[in-house]
């Protein structure tokens, strides 16, 4: 496996850092460092996609992602792999499976009837961990986009329980939508401060494009740590307003209303947002109609979104910030729901509750697509793992599954800074915003 490090400037600014702890509390220097943890063509796999990376309460990462045999699509044979690390993310484990379902196997009909699929390719897909408060690690996969299953470690992913499926909780929203395709996420869920556990969904009937289309969007929950689960109301249906809104991310506001960003293939290319009520139903229902946020760009791929301090409202957001296509030799804004290419994946920091975006920064301008964010509350790092591309001219194939470590001060260029103490918590540097 190849482990290419490129943009390193974390061994000596971390020892920098290091030098500069004091009995209270330690400033870092601006730092980023990337490291290459899957390459395509390698372990028996064609290509690695669909990213995701968490930090457990011990402080172990976990980064997971789909090991697709062929690069034809997304309903070929494809594994879960998840790769650990104990040392902040500088040294990795070897990538094993952790996705299996007994027993026979049946291939979506939604994809046999498109042609996208052999009857006997097997599909996992759409991995999602969320960490727990209380050290657990909750696991939830699909198998052939029509199966939910649900598992946990209480080991810091060295272990997962048997996987015990919940697609009746999908079944829930038959009466409304009868749906023939289902995923969760993708990247990583969130636990709300009541201990609700919560994951984005979204479904499609499989009539159009890919089968994934037309797409809705909801969530399910689990108010018992993942014993059982429940649906929560749509956020966001297919409309010529918004359109196939599918692949969501989540985080909290600070007041305990929760917010969804959602992808969509709208022609205004702009990430939508819908904003749930408050207290017992924070999360599940209530939610506002989408409205576009202008600031981010929606070039239809996936992104992610977390709240990286709770002292100081800080909430991070990722995505690939590019409106242009080779294809369409041009702007797509505002003229086109085609995609526009993966590429320029850029960070966007707000810090009043994701209302407005005022710190913006390249992590990769060249191909890039999709990314999960998470935070190391201890240390105050932050991780991105995302796609990277590198075949030539193919704009739109993954090489690499990069995970980026960089620090708040990197990412503000100095204006802003976390610091860490013993017991992970922060306090705001004199003078700085």
């Amino acid at each position: 496996m190849t482990t290419n490090r490129r943009d390193f400037l974390g061994a000596a600014l971390l020892a920098t850092a290091g030098a500069a702890m004091t009995s209270s509390a330690a400033v870092a220097e601006p730092s980023l460092e990337k490291l290459d943890l899957f390459e395509a063509g390698t372990g028996g796999y064609a290509v690695y996609r669909i990213p995701g990376v968490v930090v457990t309460k011990r402080g172990t990462m976990l980064a997971y992602c789909e090991a697709r045999k062929s690069e034809r699509g997304d309903w070929n044979t494809i594994d879960v792999l998840l790769r650990r690390s104990t040392d902040g993310g500088k040294t990795w484990d070897a990538p094993r499976k952790i996705a299996n379902v007994e027993g026979p196997k049946t291939k979506n009909p939604a994809a046999l009837a498109q042609k996208l699929a052999n009857p006997d390719d097997v599909t996992y897909n759409n991995p999602v961990m969320i960490v727990d408060k209380n050290g657990a690690t909750h696991f939830l996969f699909c198998l052939e986009y029509m199966r939910c299953f649900y598992s946990r470690s209480d080991d810091d992913g060295l272990t997962f329980t048997k996987p015990v499926e919940i697609t009746s909780t999908f079944e829930q929203f038959r009466s409304e939508y009868p749906w023939k395709v289902l995923a969760t996420g993708p990247g990583h869920g969130i636990q709300l401060r009541s201990g609700r556990l919560l994951v984005p969904v979204w479904l499609s009937d499989g009539t159009e494009g890919h089968a994934h289309r037309p797409s809705w969007v909801s969530v399910i929950y689990s108010d018992d740590a993942g014993k059982t689960w429940k649906r929560g109301e749509f956020a966001a249906r297919h409309s010529e307003e918004l359109v196939y809104p599918s692949e969501t991310t989540a985080v909290e506001l600070s007041d305990g209303r929760v917010m969804l960003n959602i992808r969509s293939e709208t022609a205004v290319h702009r990430r939508a947002v819908s904003i749930s009520q408050a207290g017992s139903n924070a999360g599940a229902m209530g939610w506002s109609t989408p409205a576009f946020d202008q600031a981010l760009i929606e070039p239809v791929c996936l992104g992610s979104i977390l709240r990286i301090s709770e002292k100081k409202s800080r909430i991070l957001f990722v995505n690939p910030d590019n409106l242009h296509s080779k294809r369409l030799q041009g702007s797509v804004e505002g003229k086109s729901r085609t995609n526009a290419d993966r590429q320029n994946l850029t960070l966007k920091l707000s810090y009043d509750e994701a209302k407005t975006w005022p710190v913006k920064k390249a992590l990769d301008p060249g191909v890039a697509g999709y990314a999960d964010l998470t935070v190391n509350p201890n240390s105050g790092d932050i991780f991105c793992f995302y796609e990277r591309g590198g075949f030539g001219d193919v704009s739109t194939r993954t090489r690499y599954l990069t995970l980026a470590r960089f620090n708040l001060e990197w990412l503000t260029d100095g204006k802003d800074r976390m610091i860490s103490t013993a017991s992970g918590s922060e306090r705001r540097s004199p003078n700085k915003k």
